[in-house]
């Protein structure tokens, strides 16, 4: 944790999808004040036609990324957070604004188990940066 799970219904290569892990991570390292090497991106290509947005008219083609983050980050840190995501989805895969959600999921740190950090994780705090 944080899962950051983006799925698409378009194909990328190899590298842009490097690429927009790379961007997601450092975004989310920078915006969330943690150590980039916690982190997990998974970009999943569910193919044409398997992402859609519900409207009163016809379903049009979408994206969902599903963020799983310790709990505690005040609502502007999540928004700004979504928004930097958002602008590079936009940047990187050429995802439309209007058709790419964030949702967060949050959790305490007791439900993430690192073996890199030694077992599970701590309750999120200000800015893990330093420590």
């Amino acid at each position: 944790m944080p899962y950051l799970q983006l799925d698409v219904p378009y194909e990328y290569t190899p590298e842009q999808k490097k690429t927009i892990a790379r961007r997601m991570g450092q975004i989310y390292s920078d915006v969330m004040k943690v150590n980039a090497n916690i982190i997990t991106v998974t970009i999943r290509e569910v193919g044409q036609g398997g992402v859609w947005r519900c409207s009163d008219d016809e379903p049009d083609e979408a994206a969902i990324m599903m963020l799983d983050i310790r709990r505690g980050r005040p609502i502007e840190q999540r928004a700004e957070l979504a928004r930097q995501l958002i602008a590079a989805c936009i940047e990187v895969l050429g995802l439309k604004e209007n058709r790419l959600n964030v949702e967060f999921t949050q959790h305490t740190g007791d439900e993430m188990y690192h073996p890199i950090l030694g077992g599970f994780n701590k309750d999120w705090i200000a800015d893990e940066r330093a420590e």
